[in-house]
């Protein structure tokens, strides 16, 4: 069993890095932004510290009935729930598709929350890390490539003999 100063510290670090995403997103207007992003965390977390931790006495009492806990069904769970929420977020307009990346990142913050939860703080920073450089610091190099693919399909002018 973990104390409760334990508890306290993953779910305010879930909170923090599941903010830190939200604020990017929130930045860029995104309809799933800092709140979004917090609770998912914050969820995916408590979800992850009740399933690691809340069984614990039920199956360790010594009744007649044996009780088996498997944590790791929570966090498939988690898994499938968000995957239901971020295709939520998908819209398709004509020939655009809106949201996939906040679908991403929805899903990627419950990680951290459930990495967090079981306390993975090390691989919950560097995931918020990547994904924060991913968002924000490859946008230059995405309209980059959109520029390059744009010029390549121009008809090009024909040439004098």
């Amino acid at each position: 069993m973990i104390g409760d100063w334990t508890v306290a510290v993953r779910v305010l670090i879930a909170a923090g890095l599941g903010a830190s995403i939200g604020f990017e997103r929130e930045l860029r207007d995104q309809p799933a932004g800092l709140r979004t992003h917090m609770l998912v965390a914050l969820g995916s977390c408590l979800f992850t510290l009740v399933s690691a931790y809340g069984f614990h006495q039920a199956a360790a009492s010594p009744s007649s009935q044996a009780i088996r806990v498997d944590v790791t069904r929570v966090a498939s769970q988690i898994v499938v729930g968000i995957g239901f929420l971020g295709g939520g977020t998908i819209l398709r307009h004509g020939g655009t598709v809106w949201g996939l990346t906040t679908a991403a990142t929805l899903w990627v913050v419950a990680a951290i929350g459930l990495a967090t939860g079981v306390g993975y703080y090390s691989s919950a920073l560097i995931v918020t890390a990547v994904a924060i450089v991913s968002l924000e610091g490859l946008k230059p190099l995405e309209k980059k490539i959109a520029r390059s693919a744009k010029r390549t399909e121009e008809p090009s002018e024909p040439r004098e003999p």
